[in-house]
């Protein structure tokens, strides 16, 4: 990728003018050289079992039937897989099937480091699909997706047709549906490697390849932030309050109801008036981040004190806070709470650096199994990893 963030390509009004609202097309925008490749989408077909829905096909909004591409497999275990079967797999394709596959920057870390990057600034989970097509055919039709997608185009031409919204802010799991949308597009666009285009949640959409030749993009997902996951996180703090704990007074008169529901809006609405409390939902939901799986193998009793040894934080969305004498870090779902002499090693680490335990021990004045030890602490609480080939 070159110098500039994702962030910094999209340029320093899109949070203002188009996070959430409006698309955004930026051609040319990102250098697309090891990010993913057909040799390494070869690669990770070949080497995982994929069952659907991670992978799968699909042509004209229809999901193609498993059977079709792939054959079972039975293991000594009693257990059954399906194997892929290109004799099926490659005429499908070409007759216009799109493949699909889901949670790719589990599988393959240039996506990951991506994603990862997208996180730490847009400070929420973030999901790396890859979409292969070959035809002019929409593999998946004109649709719409319950939250806002950042594409790279990596290789060849792809055509996005977007309709806008015909409901404001549609969930996953929702009320009703969207109505239709318009049957001609708001904008027509034809993506080129390293370009990247911004939909937000919502917007019906298609795409297909532009010029009938082999086609492949990344779509980032962003995990969406709603009022309701705001009150969600609300209530479990409101636990702590023995108002919002005891029993509703549903056998009880109506003047005790209304007594009751009075009380209850009134500590609700204090919460509601405090400035504060949308920044401290966002921190909550940073330290909960699990990240990625990185096991730390084979360091499984320890992390010994080699200066060679490299570490990563799993997450991207990691919290460091310093108050008086403790730092505090929150990461992976866990709490930890250092010595001050603890920041310079867990600083550059929440900001997204790879470094060696010696790299560590010098920002920090620190010895290299002063470091270990810390270091270890976040690996049995799932919050680090190290090794030699990160």
């Amino acid at each position: 990728m070159t110098n500039l963030s994702i962030a910094e390509r999209l340029g320093e009004n899109f949070l203002a003018q188009a996070l959430h609202r409006d698309y955004r097309h930026l051609p040319e925008a990102v250098e697309v050289a090891g990010l993913m490749t057909w040799d390494d989408l070869d690669r990770i077909l070949t080497q995982h079992r994929l069952e659907p829905p991670r992978l799968r096909l699909a042509r004209d909004g229809q999901t193609l039937p498993l059977s079709d591409y792939a054959t079972p497999v039975a293991t000594r275990r009693h257990t059954v897989w399906h194997r892929l079967q290109p004799a099926g797999l490659h005429p499908l394709l070409a007759d216009g099937a799109s493949l699909a596959l889901d949670g790719a920057d589990q599988l393959h870390r240039p996506l990951a480091r991506l994603a990862e990057d997208l996180e730490r600034t847009f400070r929420t989970d973030v999901r790396a699909n890859v979409y292969a097509s070959w035809t002019s055919t929409e593999g998946f039709g004109v649709h719409w997706d319950s939250h806002d997608v950042l594409i790279v185009q990596l290789d060849g031409t792809k055509r996005w047709r977007l309709f806008g919204q015909t409901r404001p802010a549609p969930l996953h799991r929702d009320t009703e549906l969207p109505p239709e949308p318009p049957t001609e597009p708001l904008a027509d666009l034809v993506l080129r490697p390293g370009d990247l285009l911004y939909v937000p949640r919502g917007w019906w959409h298609s795409v297909s390849a532009d010029q009938g030749g082999p086609s492949l993009h990344a779509t980032f997902g962003f995990e969406p932030h709603t009022p309701v996951n705001l009150l969600d996180w609300l209530a479990e703090q409101l636990i702590s309050r023995e108002e919002f704990r005891t029993d509703l007074p549903l056998l009880d008169t109506t003047e005790a109801q209304t007594a009751t529901l009075r009380g209850l809006r009134k500590l609700l609405l204090a919460e509601l008036d405090d400035p504060e409390l949308l920044a401290r939902y966002a921190t909550a939901m940073d330290g909960r981040s699990v990240g990625r799986l990185a096991p730390s193998l084979p360091y499984v009793g320890g992390v010994p004190a080699d200066p060679g040894l490299r570490v990563r934080l799993t997450t991207a969305r990691a919290v460091l806070t310093t108050t008086g004498d403790t730092v505090m870090l929150a990461a992976a779902g866990s709490e930890y709470e250092f010595a001050p002499a603890a920041e310079p090693v867990l600083r550059p680490l929440v900001d997204g650096q790879v470094l060696t335990l010696a790299d560590l021990a010098a920002a920090a004045g620190l010895d290299v199994a002063d470091v270990a030890a810390l270091v270890g602490e976040l690996v049995d609480g799932q919050a680090a990893a190290v090794g030699n080939l990160l």
